[in-house]
């Protein structure tokens, strides 16, 4: 009996694993440009969590080698944008994370780019930036960059339902 209660966690912990991969967006919100606009008034209240992705180490030559100055074309500027961020389209869409911010400051910090470069010349639909499909390297590397923290999280709710399945 124990052994079909494990079997059947085992089964539900996977479930759970997969499934956010199948709701991902396929689009760039226009509330990521917010962050790389001059914020101002107060934000005391609005603290947001550290984004899951570690952009800080992320190759930029994707952006760097096709979108230059002094005119930054504005149809390599934004595909080169694109091709960076539509793989984090779930973190960068989530507001309230840092991941727009973190990813911008990296993006200026690489690139010297100006203020709003991309928010300026990348224009989308009704729902933002339209992603083209990832590819399965893509994909690969997206789930590479996620922080470890949520690996670190599943592995403790598992950890914890197996001492409560050896308690029963």
């Amino acid at each position: 009996m124990s052994l079909k209660f494990v079997s059947g966690a085992l089964f539900f912990c996977l479930l759970l694993s997969i499934f956010p991969s199948f709701s991902s967006s396929s689009f760039i919100s226009d509330g990521v440009f917010g962050s790389q606009a001059l914020v101002t008034g107060r934000n005391l209240l609005q603290t947001k969590k550290t984004c899951p992705v570690n952009f800080e180490f992320m190759n930029y030559t994707i952006i760097t080698s096709q979108c230059k100055g002094p005119k930054f074309p504005v149809k390599e500027c934004c595909s080169a944008f694109l091709d960076f961020a539509c793989p984090y389209t779930e973190q960068l869409n989530d507001l309230s994370n840092d991941c727009a911010t973190t990813m911008f400051s990296y993006i200026n910090l690489y690139g010297q780019y100006p203020p709003g470069l991309f928010a300026n010349q990348c224009k989308g639909g009704k729902e933002g930036l339209e992603c083209p499909a990832m590819s399965p390297a893509s994909a690969a590397d997206v789930n590479a960059a996620v922080n470890t923290a949520s690996t670190s999280l599943w592995l403790t709710i598992f950890a914890a339902l197996l001492v409560f399945v050896k308690l029963l």
